[in-house]
């Protein structure tokens, strides 16, 4: 089980080094912003690392809604991000799930995915493995709650997808944690990344606060069962920098019995 950490796009594996991460997730552009990401000159460097890469696509894309000005812009982009993830032999492009405002079909959210795959395919498809991610809020989240990401994932099913799991969100969303990587993988069939979070807000609060492993509202040995449970990589997005995610790196490492 490779443990890691979401970290700064200038030099990840400076971060990297700082935290004895074994992975890193960065954005590659602006997260709330629409430029498409430019070619990295550490490319050579971050392919020939030992370090496991994950990029993290911008909070902007929504590939679900029904406003045309937001969702066609947000394929390309998420098209753009893949392409330069493949640059840099990336495992995975993590993606949230999105949502549809409200009034709007939620069907509609489900088959505007199905057309972001298909678009895709028409250029040779997806270049990376795309993880999409539950989240924490909304009531017409397409993949907040168990019910709806069933939905999205027959709305998928032509194509290869993948999933990360964050275990703030699941929380904060209202799914809870005992036996949750069970009820998921009977939709999804797999886990290919999880997110381990704490939660700074309580349970089905809706709050997408994540806290340090040993802090929030979950206790942490649930927290530790479902990473043991899905058996796979771990980025950890806590606050406190270097410091902060060294230590609920080192935590995991400790109560999994896993070696840096």
């Amino acid at each position: 089980m490779r443990i890691g950490a979401h970290v700064d796009q200038a030099d990840p594996l400076a971060e990297a080094a700082t935290r004895a991460a074994e992975a890193v997730q960065f954005f590659l552009s602006d997260p709330q912003g629409w430029k498409a990401p430019k070619p990295r000159e550490d490319a050579d460097r971050l392919r020939a690392a030992e370090v496991d890469i994950y990029v993290h696509a911008p909070y902007v894309i929504n590939v679900a809604t029904l406003n045309n000005r937001i969702r066609i812009p947000s394929r390309k982009l998420l098209l753009g991000h893949a392409t330069a993830a493949a640059q840099l032999d990336a495992r995975g492009l993590i993606v949230h799930g999105g949502h549809v405002n409200a009034g709007d079909d939620l069907a509609v959210g489900f088959d505007n995915w199905r057309k972001t795959f298909a678009y895709a395919a028409d250029s040779g498809g997806f270049p990376v493995p795309v993880l999409i991610e539950n989240t924490a809020g909304g009531d017409n989240a397409c993949a907040r709650r168990l019910d709806a990401l069933a939905r999205l994932w027959d709305a998928l099913g032509d194509y290869e997808v993948g999933f990360c799991l964050d275990t703030c969100h699941a929380y904060a969303g209202g799914e809870e944690l005992l036996d949750l990587v069970d009820r998921v993988k009977a939709i999804t069939g797999r886990i290919d990344l999880v997110h381990a979070n704490n939660s700074k807000g309580g349970f089905n609060s809706g709050q997408d606060r994540h806290d340090n492993l040993d802090g929030g509202t979950i206790d942490p040995e649930l927290l530790v069962a479902v990473i043991r449970a899905a058996d796979a990589p771990v980025i950890v997005e806590t606050p406190g920098g270097a410091t902060g995610q060294g230590a609920d790196i080192a935590f995991l490492r400790e109560q999994l019995g896993t070696g840096a």
